[in-house]
């Protein structure tokens, strides 16, 4: 079977155990992640009843990355619900619950237990500060270390339909601070928050300090864009495939109706 990303992380993390960074990695993409959540029963509505295990060292849940993971554990189809990983910790952090991915099935099996669920929840929760600054000028990103842009570029990839493009820039404001900032064109209403979120976890998850790059949104009618794109080293981000005809949503899969555990 074709290694997911879970496991390419996974492999990379136990090939460096004290590599804090590659340690840090993997978290950041099992919080990216699509995750099929065990449950005792199809879902009643918007309320979800996961199955709960305890090895031992405290009660848990099953997540997989692959729904045929799920069924290869169980031994037959089950009822999940699908999640991302972000979703799925903040709720078992709200119940001191640990979790297992694909225990017993691939190479990215993993037990974390519930004060790591919770650290976990805690660094995926932590959004950026906001500023205020003027920018005199904004010129050619230099001197950022290598493993922020591959940061940024993985955490982009995800960040389907909520931007058109992205630029990398340095920037000067009207006091002379010097800086360097993530500037998006034609972002999707209401998306600034998770973006700017989006960003604060690259930084966090590369290990570099916060604070050390800036984020701004721009029309794509505004002049500044022209200096953005001659300047900045330019982000793509990926645009949603072509609508679907309606359907009954999975739990989840709407974000103005999160999922609840009982």
């Amino acid at each position: 079977m074709t290694q997911t990303v879970l496991d390419q992380a996974h492999v990379a993390m136990q090939a460096a155990s004290g590599d804090d960074a590659a340690r840090l990695r993997f978290f950041e993409r099992l919080g990216d992640a699509e995750l099929y959540l065990l449950l005792q029963a199809e879902a009643q509505g918007n309320q979800i009843a996961p199955q709960v295990f305890d090895p031992g060292s405290g009660p848990l849940v099953l997540v997989f990355d692959r729904e045929e993971r799920l069924a290869s554990f169980v031994g037959t189809e089950a009822p999940y619900a699908a999640l991302s990983g972000r979703v799925v910790v903040g709720l078992l952090a709200e119940q001191g619950l640990g979790l297992g991915l694909n225990l017993d099935v691939a190479p990215s099996s993993f037990l974390l237990d519930a004060d790591g669920v919770q650290w976990l929840a805690q660094t995926l929760g932590h959004g950026p500060d906001q500023v205020e600054a003027r920018l005199a000028e904004v010129s050619a990103p230099t001197g950022l270390p290598d493993a922020l842009i591959s940061a940024v570029d993985t955490k982009l990839a995800t960040a389907t339909g909520l931007a058109q493009i992205a630029y990398l820039v340095g920037t000067t404001d009207t006091e002379g601070a010097r800086g360097h900032m993530l500037a998006f064109v034609g972002a999707a209403p209401g998306a600034e928050d998770a973006l700017a979120c989006a960003v604060s976890e690259a930084l966090t998850f590369s290990g570099i300090e916060a604070g050390a790059l800036d984020v701004g949104f721009f029309d794509a009618r505004d002049p500044v864009t022209e200096r953005l794109a001659r300047v900045g080293l330019r982000f793509d981000l990926p645009q949603p495939a072509p609508a679907r005809s309606p359907g009954q949503s999975a739990p989840g899969m709407d974000p103005d109706r999160p999922p609840r555990l009982r």
